[in-house]
C-alpha cells in the first residue's frame, strides 16, 4: 500500500498516482487528503500524525513543500514497518514518531536526478522515490542505491502546552494548532487537563465543558476533547474559530474554575 497526502488540491495528485501506477499497476493507492492547509507544514504534520497510525504497514507519500525547487533534500523516514517519503522540512517526523516512538525512527536522504520541473517535485521526485521504496520493501530501504543515512535533517515537534498550578487553580498556556473544516479550533492543551471540569475560562471568558457537541444548545460555545486527544474550542453546529475569535497559531489560555 502507498498512501498519498498533500496540499495539492486537484488535479496534481492524479499525476503522482500515474507515476506510481506506471511503476507497478498493482500498487494499492489510498488517498489520505489533498486539501491539507496550503504550504502549512505544521498543520500537515499534525493531521498525518493523527491519521497515519490507523493504517497497516505502508509507504506514505507526504508532500507539503513550500521549498519546492530549492536545495532542500528528499527524505525517506523509516518507522518500523512504515516508511514516509517527504521533503526535508520536518513534515514527516511527527507522524513517524506517532507510529513507532522517537528512538525507532530512521532518517535517510534520497538522491535524485534533476527533476523535469522545479515546481512539481511531488510527481518528479517523491512519487518515484515512493515507488522505489515500495518495490524494495521498507525493511530494505538502505539497500537502494539512491539512499544514504541522513546526518542532518530538519526536525519538527508540535508545540506543547505548559500547565501552572493544580486542581481548580490550574492554568494551561497553549496555542491553536489547526482549525478543521468544521471550524473547531484544536489547541495544544492535552485533553486530561479538563477532566472533571464543568466550566473553564478560555482567554478570560467562561465556557462550559462538554463530552460531545450536543452537551450545549445549538449555536452555543463549549470546550471538549477531540478524537485526537487535544482540547478544542467549538460551537454546537457552528464554527468555534469564529465564536472564540481564534485562528491557527493564536495563543490560548485555559483556566480550570469548576
Amino acid at each position: 500500500m502507498i498512501t498519498l497526502s498533500s496540499d495539492f488540491g486537484s488535479p496534481y495528485p492524479a499525476a503522482m498516482r500515474g507515476v506510481l501506477l506506471s511503476a507497478d499497476p498493482q500498487i494499492r493507492l489510498v488517498d489520505v487528503a489533498h486539501d491539507l492547509p496550503r504550504q502549512d507544514v505544521r498543520a500537515a504534520a499534525f493531521w498525518t500524525q493523527f491519521v497515519l497510525p490507523e493504517f497497516p504497514p505502508a509507504v506514505h507519500l507526504l508532500v507539503v513543500d513550500p521549498g519546492v525547487g530549492t536545495g532542500r533534500a528528499a527524505l525517506v523516514v523509516r518507522a518500523g514497518d512504515h516508511a514516509l517519503v517527504a521533503p526535508d522540512n520536518g513534515v514527516a517526523l511527527p507522524a513517524a514518531r506517532a507510529l513507532v516512538g522517537d528512538s525507532s525512527v530512521e532518517v535517510f536522504a534520497y538522491a535524485h536526478d534533476d527533476p523535469a520541473s522545479n515546481t512539481f517535485h511531488g510527481r518528479d521526485v517523491f512519487a518515484p522515490a515512493a515507488a522505489a521504496v515500495h518495490e524494495a520493501g521498507v525493511a530494505n530501504v538502505e539497500d537502494l542505491d539512491a539512499v544514504s543515512p541522513a546526518d542532518e535533517y530538519v526536525d519538527l515537534t508540535l508545540p506543547e502546552a505548559t500547565v501552572e498550578g493544580a486542581g481548580e487553580e490550574a492554568v494551561a498556556h497553549g496555542e491553536v494548532l489547526v482549525v478543521d473544516d468544521f471550524g473547531n479550533a484544536i489547541t495544544s492543551v492535552p485533553g486530561p487537563f479538563i477532566d472533571g471540569a464543568a466550566r473553564v475560562r478560555v482567554n478570560g471568558e467562561r465556557v462550559p465543558v462538554g463530552d460531545s457537541f450536543a452537551a450545549v444548545a445549538e449555536g452555543e460555545r463549549l470546550v471538549t476533547v477531540g478524537s485526537h486527544g487535544n482540547v478544542e474550542c467549538d460551537v454546537n453546529r457552528g464554527r468555534g474559530d469564529e465564536a472564540f475569535g481564534l485562528s491557527t497559531g493564536d495563543t490560548v489560555r485555559i483556566e480550570r474554575i469548576e
